[in-house]
């Protein structure tokens, strides 16, 4: 038998079957094929401002508006609050000396609180993964998507005319035939292995493994009295940072936290990350306030060790196949950075099918999908690299992130006025100012910065995050408290070719403040 598509796409986490919804409401024939089954546990599972404009954006030119409701806290509880996921109202970071008992939470020098939203109903969320991906895949199918789950690829032929799938599904051999192939595996996934794409170099970046579980009793630090943060400091991506490393730690609503490590290759040899539950429980007594929230945690879920963390693979497209971002690279789970660049390239994806498989311009455009799919992975793994050479220095640690929430912070703005062409780009690497500003730090910031040096790179750091500020992060802050606040965006409306009145009906339009009060003021 053989059965014929379009387009066939690989692998149904949030992206694939995403995707395949999309190319379906384009209207093409469209096969979802899956290895395993849902529901499945995977990493990636926290979402970003950037991330979920960029899903209401897709929900909306692609007339997908079931999936709208995910794209915020307070809707997502009202149309599907069986569906688990956890509060993400901005950015936590901790600094921690390994041995040390004091409690970095109750010191302004030892933290960084960064808001993504000034209340619950419009925050950011966890997705827990098991639920959300088999949602989009069940509405996939609600769709009209062929879905074919435990079904192994044996055989991928790829040809200018299309490409031919040998499969097993049920101990019975199949073969698909498509005029396109879309991966959505996961990186070192389906292509990558069959057509032996080989792994690129990102750019002077450390060798990196993980270590990560799912656990239940993971109770919330007691409130270390330093005055009302810009949001409750647990409802957030929460960062534990040292040296060589740092610890994620996101709750969801159903009574589940995820939390694992990520460090250098060093530091996972130091801490023995390959033995799983002893190696984890080891890292967490050298951290006296993060050991008392796990105090009496339970793993639910299988340690997972990844030894390679880092990937890029040489080759994003070919004769009628694409990778999503998600199976071209990936850095590091550090800034949430995975779900915006997977989502960019979804967008441009969607663009490509929408202009025709049968275009004179199909491999130009698939050409520069592959350069700029490259270019925002290798511009990431800057960052990250100079984050993880700088984790002993948490002043100029912090002052590197603010890089990338000052670029995300213009880039989601920028969007919300009708102006996509001010952001193009991921972490905007291309911006004609910012970007050779912010490159020339980071290569600076490769190899840990001298002492001597650190306070001048800060200061640079935030000269430069001032051509771009429309968040207040670039003002000096003692406490590292960053709230949202709307007269930021006002004071820099020029910034984005926009007037205050422009913002104004912004922030009535997107719900940034409640009814009836008043925008915070400094």
């Amino acid at each position: 038998m053989t059965d014929t598509y379009d387009i066939v796409v690989a692998g149904s986490g949030f992206a694939g079957s995403l995707m395949a919804m999309i190319a379906k409401r384009l209207g093409y024939s469209v096969a979802l094929v899956e290895r395993g089954k849902h529901p499945r546990v995977v990493i990636g599972e926290s979402s970003t401002p950037l991330a979920n404009l960029l899903l209401e954006e897709l929900c909306r030119r692609y007339d997908l508006a079931e999936l709208a409701p995910l794209a915020k806290w307070g809707s997502w509880q009202r149309s599907y609050p069986r569906i688990a996921c956890g509060l993400k109202r901005g950015f936590t970071f901790y600094h921690h000396q390994r041995g040390e008992t004091n409690n970095p939470a109750a010191s302004f020098g030892k933290q960084l609180l960064v808001a993504a939203s000034p209340h619950d109903e419009i925050g950011d969320t966890h997705w827990y993964r098991a639920e959300f991906d088999q949602f989009l895949a069940e509405r996939a199918q609600g769709l009209g998507v062929a879905y074919l789950d435990e079904t192994q690829i044996e055989e991928i032929e790829c040809g200018e005319s299309g490409v031919q799938l040998g499969v097993t599904r049920n101990g019975a051999q199949l073969s698909i035939r498509a005029k396109f192939l879309i991966d959505a595996t996961g990186p070192r996934g389906l292509l990558h292995r069959a057509l032996r794409l080989g792994e690129a170099q990102l750019p002077e970046y450390p060798r990196t493994q993980a270590l990560w579980s799912h656990f239940t009793g993971v109770t919330r630090p007691i409130d270390a009295g330093l005055g009302s943060p810009p949001y409750p400091p647990e409802d957030a991506a929460v960062h534990h940072i040292f040296d060589g490393g740092w610890i994620w730690v996101l709750r969801f609503n159903n009574g589940i936290t995820s939390a694992g490590v990520a460090s250098t290759e060093a530091m996972a040899a130091e801490l023995g990350l390959s033995e799983g539950a002893a190696a984890w429980n080891r890292l967490l007594d050298t951290m006296p306030a993060l050991r008392a929230q796990f105090k009496h945690a339970r793993a639910v879920e299988p340690f997972r060790h990844i030894e390679g963390l880092s990937f890029l693979s040489e080759r994003v497209v070919g004769d009628r196949w694409a990778l999503l971002p998600s199976a071209a690279g990936f850095v590091d789970p550090l800034l949430s950075t995975g779900f915006p660049l997977t989502l960019l390239g979804v967008e441009r994806m969607a663009r490509i099918l929408e202009a025709g498989l049968e275009t004179p311009q199909l491999q130009g455009q698939l050409g520069a999908y592959e350069r700029r799919t490259q270019e925002e992975l290798r511009a990431t793994a800057r960052l990250i690299a100079a984050l993880y050479a700088n984790m002993s220095d948490f002043a100029l640690f912090s002052s590197l992130c603010l890089l990338y929430f000052a670029a995300a912070s213009y880039a989601e703005t920028a969007r919300r006025l009708g102006k996509p062409h001010l952001a193009q780009s991921f972490l905007l690497h291309d911006h004609s100012t910012f970007g050779p500003g912010m490159k020339e730090i980071l290569e600076r910031a490769q190899s840990k910065v001298p002492e001597q040096d650190s306070a001048g790179l800060k200061d640079e750091t935030l000269r430069t995050i001032a051509l771009i500020d429309v968040a207040g992060l670039s003002r000096p802050n003692g406490r590292n408290w960053y709230p949202v606040d709307a007269d930021d965006l006002l004071t820099a409306c020029a910034k984005v070719e926009a007037t205050r009145e422009d913002v104004e009906a912004l922030l009535d339009r997107c719900g940034l403040f409640p009814l009836g009060t008043a925008p915070m003021r400094r």
